[in-house]
């Protein structure tokens, strides 16, 4: 693991970091804020997944989590959202919806992407093995987020993992992607035309198949220009409604998709974590 930059903050550091991924085959970047402890001590951990067309950076320079961190004593970890590099497909039109940058959190089996694009593997296994080697954490205490695609993964991530997460949340999910442009054209492209291999990256057909969580918390903003025809809210509070999940669904007047609008929301979703994370 190379450290490409460390930043003394909020008492803490936030650092960027690179390695060579034997999921992806590529090299990998990755930040991560470690906020000031005891020595010895290890803290619980905040993964953090981003969404289209975004990498660790966004939400490193503008999701405002660093004194939220420090506060409540948590470790965030920031992936990025998928391989990138010499020989690694994007989309063929060139769309930013697909390829590069628009990973999905999914492990491709239709080439040329599945030679590359194995981003779950990635952000399940390979990368939480590389944490706790490096950083003071303690994995038995951990939790996911994650914005818009990055919602997408968190939630699949976590109705298929709920041993190792205490705490799921998403700002603008992508709650169906197989029932949206954006996750139909992404999950045919990556996992092929049988929609049976959708359903394990969908969080409404996971919730459907049985997948269960104690609770979710998710926030939208209604002036989200996202939110008809590619988010579609409505249909995981259907799910977690009959499924009996507690979920807790806010809706903001004036906010649209983007940071400003994950910013303003970020410390509350961390104040969530960490009470579930003690």
């Amino acid at each position: 693991m190379e450290q490409l930059s460390a930043s003394r903050s909020h008492g803490g550091v936030q650092g960027v970091y690179r390695h060579e991924s034997t999921a992806t085959g590529t090299p990998m970047t990755f930040s991560v804020f470690v906020p000031a402890h005891a020595p010895g001590a290890k803290l619980p951990v905040v993964w953090f997944l981003s969404g289209l067309t975004c990498t660790h950076a966004n939400v490193t320079e503008k999701g405002e989590y660093r004194a939220a961190c420090a506060e409540h004593g948590l470790i965030l970890v920031a992936s990025d959202t998928s391989p990138r590099g010499p020989g690694v497909p994007g989309d063929p039109a060139g769309a930013t919806d697909f390829g590069l940058g628009a990973g999905f959190y999914v492990d491709a089996t239709q080439a040329p992407f599945s030679k590359h694009y194995q981003m779950w593997r990635y952000v399940t296994q390979e990368l939480p093995a590389l944490i706790p080697a490096n950083f003071p954490a303690d994995m038995g205490r951990q939790s996911i987020m994650g914005h818009s695609m990055g919602g997408h993964g968190a939630l699949t991530v976590g109705l298929r993992h709920p041993e190792r997460f205490r705490a799921v949340s998403a700002f603008a999910p992508i709650v169906a992607p197989s029932l949206v442009p954006w996750g139909q054209k992404a999950l045919r492209g990556y996992l092929g035309p049988d929609e049976a291999a959708w359903r394990p990256h969908d969080a409404v057909a996971l919730i459907a198949d049985g997948a269960r969580l104690p609770e979710l918390l998710v926030d939208q903003g209604e002036a989200d220009p996202f939110l008809q025809n590619q988010l579609r809210p409505e249909l995981l509070e259907a799910a977690c409604a009959k499924a009996g999940i507690a979920l807790t669904a806010r809706r903001h007047a004036g906010y649209d998709h983007g940071y400003y609008f994950v910013s303003s929301f970020m410390a509350g979703h961390l104040a969530w974590h960490a009470a579930r994370l003690r």
